[in-house]
């Protein structure tokens, strides 16, 4: 027997908003089922029907911005994280920007996708699109985040092959990471997930100690020459 799925799921399954997307959109009347307009929140459909986003509610989907940070240390990723230091929201300014073509406005609703810890630097994405940030943060994801890893102690036998798949945070297992040397004092991490502090921890567990940390890539998005402290928009051909 098929059942009936929120339209809300529905709308986040086939990527076209995330759920509470779909919920304002729904309370804004802009989603349509079988061409006719919802009107109450947590209405169902079966998985044959057509479920869409019409008028505004498409526009402004597809009008919702992401930016690309290269955050520098002592700067917070979430405003609520820790009042004594600063957003790295704070930075999204006209003066801090270094992209192409003009800013027309700034008035943005962003979000972290994901965080850099206060004393990490490094590829930052705040973004309005809850799909963007879904694809990224989702426990299940397969976008890879890639990471530069300063690093003192000594390694402890069979350290390097830990670090790669065997270690356990929080009593859960670690999904399969590639790291390797890059040079005496320097590794790279490559993760497919994002545990509070997780690198550090994991140096920690072999004998190592973090001294510093960069993030240079996410998914097919690398930090590049952006300079510390400024921003760019995502481009439209794009895609993490």
């Amino acid at each position: 027997m098929t059942l009936q799925v929120r339209i809300s799921k529905i709308l986040s399954e086939q990527g076209i908003c995330s759920r509470r997307e779909a919920d304002e959109y729904i309370s804004q009347g802009f989603v349509y089922l079988d061409g006719k307009k919802v009107t109450e929140l947590g209405t169902k459909a079966f998985p044959h029907q057509k479920v869409e986003l019409r008028n505004q509610g498409k526009i402004n989907q597809q009008n919702k911005k992401t930016i690309l940070l290269n955050k520098p240390i002592n700067y917070v990723s979430h405003a609520d994280d820790d009042k004594k230091y600063k957003s790295a929201l704070s930075l999204i300014t006209r003066e801090n920007f270094e992209g192409s073509g003009t800013i027309e406005s700034l008035s943005l609703k962003l979000a972290p996708a994901g965080r850099l810890d206060i004393d990490s630097t490094g590829l930052l994405v705040l973004t309005e699109d809850g799909v963007i940030a879904k694809k990224i943060i989702n426990e299940d994801s397969e976008i890879e985040k890639e990471y530069l890893v300063r690093v003192t102690g000594a390694l402890i036998d069979g350290g390097l092959n830990l670090l790669q798949h065997g270690l356990s945070l929080d009593e859960k297992p670690l999904k399969k990471a590639n790291v390797k040397w890059l040079n005496s004092d320097q590794l790279m991490f490559v993760l497919k997930e994002g545990k509070k502090r997780q690198i550090r921890r994991m140096c920690e567990l072999v004998g190592l100690k973090v001294t510093g940390l960069k993030r240079v890539r996410i998914g097919n998005i690398k930090l590049s020459n952006l300079s510390p402290g400024k921003w760019r928009f995502l481009k439209e051909d794009e895609v993490f």
